[in-house]
């Protein structure tokens, strides 16, 4: 078995955050969380690169599809896994607009949906020069 795929998981909600991050863990994935879309952003920039980002939208100070748009203006193509409870209609073509490897996922969903897309988006990765830096 190989390095593990890391993860960053970015929820306000602590409770959510811990079942996101638990359940990833238990895939055998490496884990980092943090709080918030500046948390988001930082991380990556600190920490990164990542092999997935999880986020959920609604969060303090820049919702993550703001917070997503903004790194894929920056060159970053990481696939992400959305998470909303949000009901609006714009919110579909607003995680398609950010790629062919970002999923929605609503809540509530399943682990077990969650960890189908993780894997599936982890497998297809990043394109080869970003994995490369």
């Amino acid at each position: 078995m190989g390095i593990p795929a890391r993860v960053l998981v970015a929820d306000d909600d602590a409770d959510m955050l811990a079942a996101v991050s638990d359940a990833l863990a238990s895939l055998g994935f490496d884990v980092l969380s943090v709080e918030s879309g500046a948390g988001l952003i930082d991380r990556l920039a600190m920490d990164g690169p990542f092999d997935l980002i999880v986020t959920d939208i609604s969060m303090p100070w820049m919702d993550s599809l703001k917070t997503l748009r903004s790194i894929r203006s920056a060159g970053v193509t990481t696939p992400v896994v959305v998470m909303t409870a949000l009901t609006d209609e714009q919110i579909p073509a607003r995680v398609q607009a950010l790629g062919a490897n970002a999923v929605l996922l609503r809540k509530p969903f399943g682990l077990d949906e969650l960890a189908s897309a993780a894997q599936r988006l982890i497998a297809s990765g990043p394109p080869e020069a970003e994995r490369q830096q």
